[in-house]
């Protein structure tokens, strides 16, 4: 789309810099920016302007953790691509990285070829993938290489879901030792997935079916002892490690441990952990089916310490791990079985403004805001300055935000395709009013002016916090 946009009067917020500044836009890019009632900005000559004054301008969100249309435990996420990425669009995310799955038997080649025929032509905003590695081999291993020439650039294995998708540790640290060569990151899925299965057996036979087993049995010290592991594999490999969906305190002290160490070691949390708690996993009803995921959600007392990780940048991003199973007919699989619960929540539209939360209740600042949300993971992934800022050059990204708006949550409201809200009634100050997607009007004053096929895949470099 040629043309240009001129976006004046509001607060520019990046992960560096804070200034009311006019921005202008052309063919999808920015293309200037300067200080709001300067000459400079006066000079800018726009078709289009959009009136700012008494918001932020901020660089939309880049979700690196979600799963569209993952198939899981018998059925499938319900976010395709197309409810997913619009629902993303409506909450200010503009780049989503998502999890193409190798099966067990298959080639990377043919997992990655299937995501891209789900994705083609269906998503709103613009997205990547990652790869998810469940059968380490010599053929795999070679298959990596052409990966990360190509655009993939990071790969995830699990230590847990024996029989799924898990690793053993000598399939971690080969996959591992190649990414040391080939420039690629792993991601790791750190929980003791032998052992959790062992106590979920357990559990079972003693007739504990609810769905508070579920965080009963993934221990955190599981969450921990993994994580620690992962660590040291990784530095045995020489190679980099980036740790998902980090949920238990004693995980963030293994991190920062190894980070204290110089180790290249990062880890990511997710806001289900920042604001709910196994007091969600222990409704009645079987309503604590909603809130099971992996790694599950902890007694409350672990916030504390992911927000501070966040703040002492032993964690460095917050990303969504949006895979959402409908409490009708899917979540319900696992009534009297609560290892047969599909893991994952719905909040791929949520987590801009629950961070922004963050900022008025005192946890984060706003510039932290938009480095965990939108510039770190840009960068983690390969991606930045294109995605993650607002600076010349980049595409033209950007959400026109209302810091003073009120909202209540809710799965009346919502537009992800899924049955719940995991965070049904709860307040929020700040709003998502306008998003541009390269320049284009994907949400305009809060009505969704965007289409499926305008979001194009995005092929990424390497970890940008590596030499």
């Amino acid at each position: 789309m040629t043309g240009r946009t001129a976006i004046r009067g509001g607060l520019v917020i990046t992960a560096s810099d804070e200034i009311h500044a006019d921005v202008l836009i052309e063919d999808g890019r920015i293309a200037a920016l300067a200080a709001t009632g300067t000459p400079a900005a006066d000079a800018f000559t726009a078709e289009r302007t959009i009136d700012a004054t008494g918001r932020y301008v901020i660089p939309g969100g880049v979700d690196a953790h979600t799963h569209m249309e993952l198939p899981f435990g018998g059925t499938f996420a319900s976010d395709t691509f197309e409810t997913g990425t619009r629902a993303a669009a409506w909450g200010g995310t503009t780049t989503i990285v998502d999890f193409a799955v190798q099966s067990v038997g298959h080639s990377l080649r043919e997992g990655l070829d299937a995501w891209h025929a789900k994705a083609e032509g269906n998503c709103a905003i613009d997205y990547g993938f990652h790869m998810i590695v469940s059968d380490v081999n010599q053929e795999t291993l070679k298959e990596m290489d052409l990966l990360v020439e190509e655009g993939v650039t990071s790969f995830k294995q699990f230590m847990a879901y024996p029989g799924v998708f898990y690793s053993d540790d000598g399939q971690i640290l080969r996959a591992m030792q190649r990414s040391a060569e080939n420039g690629g990151l792993i991601m790791m899925h750190a929980e003791n997935g032998i052992a959790i299965d062992v106590l979920v057996e357990q559990a079972l036979a003693r007739g504990e079916t609810d769905p508070r087993y579920h965080g009963e049995v993934r221990k955190a010290l599981f969450e921990a002892e993994a994580t620690h592991r992962a660590i040291r594999l990784a530095q045995v490999a020489g190679a980099p490690l980036y740790v998902v969906h980090v949920s238990a305190m004693e995980a963030v002290a293994e991190l920062a441990r190894a980070r204290d160490e110089g180790l290249p070691v990062f880890g990511e949390t997710c806001p289900q952990y920042l604001f709910l708690s196994t007091d969600n996993l222990a409704e009645p009803d079987f309503e604590g089916s909603k809130y099971v995921c992996s790694t599950p959600l902890r007694p409350k007392e672990h916030q504390a310490k992911l927000w501070q990780g966040l703040r002492t940048n032993d964690l460095q991003v917050v990303s969504t791990d949006h895979c959402p199973f409908c409490f009708v007919g899917q979540k319900e699989l696992g009534r009297g079985d609560f290892s047969k619960i599909p893991n994952g929540l719905p909040g791929v539209e949520n987590r801009m403004d629950l961070l922004h939360q963050a900022v008025v209740d005192g946890h984060i600042s706003r510039r932290r805001w938009i480095e965990i949300a939108c510039a770190t993971p840009a960068r983690m992934f390969g991606m930045y300055p294109k995605k993650g800022t607002i600076t010349p050059g980049a595409d033209a990204d950007v959400v026109i935000y209302d810091p003073h708006a009120e909202q209540v949550v809710s799965a009346e409201t919502h537009h992800m395709n899924v049955d719940y809200s995991a965070y049904e009634g709860k307040r929020l100050t700040g709003r998502v009013e306008t998003v541009l997607s390269r320049g284009v009007p994907v949400i305009t004053e809060r009505e969704y002016t965007g289409h499926a096929g305008h979001g194009v895949y995005t092929p990424r470099s390497t970890c940008q916090y590596l030499n």
